[in-house]
């Protein structure tokens, strides 16, 4: 009988022996504690890998407005598959010359959307001669810009930080009316102020005959 008991346990022993490698362990973790001699679980085994690129315009173009000056940072993707990124920090004259220069190297480095900020009227020249080469321009709001943290004091650096922002696409434009609409409303204001000036030189001219002349 012993005998029999001792061969059973034998056979048992070489059967679990011959199919260890088959056999699944669970781990102690899986009772809802961390296994022994780990105090937090393996992120790498959770957490992904993210790829940011398509989120980021990648050739972008962001100007700081003046009278007479305009400064333009460039930022276009790097050399190789670095993730890095490439910019360009220019200043320009707001003459007609010059913009047309400004124009010819923002295609030159394949810039797909400029963005400004619309700081008085100086932004008008700027965005119709960008806009009639062909590029998308973004006319900013600066009340929408204005609330955003980081914002530099020098133009060179607000034209920097204007693009980082432009090629994460925190920023949203303004609406421009086409030039049809432009041409028209242009028109129609004209003529307002034609009519206030005619109203102007009635009530004028009224007033000077309503005055008594003196003997």
């Amino acid at each position: 009988m012993i005998s029999r008991v001792l061969g059973a346990a034998l056979w048992a022993l070489h059967c679990c022996l011959e199919h260890a490698d088959q056999i699944r362990l669970l781990p102690c973790g899986s009772c809802g504690h961390h296994p022994l001699g780990s105090s937090e679980p393996k992120e790498a085994e959770v957490l992904e890998e993210t790829h940011d690129n398509d989120q980021i315009i990648q050739r972008v173009a962001a100007l700081d407005v003046g009278k007479a000056e305009l400064t333009c940072c460039v930022r276009v993707p790097g050399l190789g598959k670095s993730g890095k990124r490439l910019q360009e920090v220019r200043s320009y004259q707001t003459m007609t010359r010059s913009l047309l220069v400004l124009a010819d190297r923002l295609g030159e480095l394949g810039v797909t959307r400029v963005v400004m900020e619309a700081t008085s009227d100086y932004w008008r020249g700027v965005f119709y001669l960008l806009q009639a080469h062909g590029f998308e321009t973004w006319l900013v709001n600066a009340r929408d810009v204005k609330h955003l943290p980081g914002r530099p004091k020098t133009d060179t650096l607000a034209a920097v930080w204007l693009g980082k922002l432009a090629e994460r696409q925190l920023l949203r434009p303004s609406f421009v009316p086409p030039p049809p609409i432009r041409q028209l409303r242009d028109v129609t204001r004209y003529r307002a102020d034609l009519v206030a000036a005619r109203t102007a030189e009635k009530q004028r001219v009224e007033k000077l005959l309503e005055t008594p002349r003196s003997s």
